[in-house]
């Protein structure tokens, strides 16, 4: 059975920084494409970062560009978004997915407020 288990959040003042981890179970995560989205309170769900299989490139939205940080442990089946400088619109549940040849799978999500 595969399992996708973030874990990092939480309430956090603006300026503060978190990490934000994807344990997998039931698959190898560095054949895999992993992104991080995020679900704001009444928008849709929006692509915050990923990191690729093959060469391990990146990509960040604009919004979250030089503060956010993806990578993966292969050693630990984890893929981690550092955040810093966090600011209220980043508010969100966050989601980690995996993604290859067609096969898609999320985690359960995990929130993470920003407010003094």
């Amino acid at each position: 059975q595969v399992q996708l288990v973030e874990s990092g959040g939480g309430l956090v003042q603006p300026g503060g920084s978190l990490r934000l981890s994807c344990a997998a179970s039931g698959l190898t995560l560095d054949y895999y494409a992993i992104g991080w989205f995020r679900q704001a309170p009444g928008k849709e769900r929006e692509g915050v970062s990923c990191i690729s299989s093959s060469d391990g490139s990146t990509y960040y939205a604009d919004s979250v560009k030089g503060r956010f940080t993806i990578s993966r442990d292969n050693a630990k089946n984890t893929v981690y978004l550092q955040m810093n400088s966090l600011k209220p619109e980043d508010t969100a549940v966050y989601y980690c997915n995996a993604n290859r040849l067609g096969f898609d799978y999320w985690g359960q999500g995990l929130q993470v407020t920003v407010s003094s």
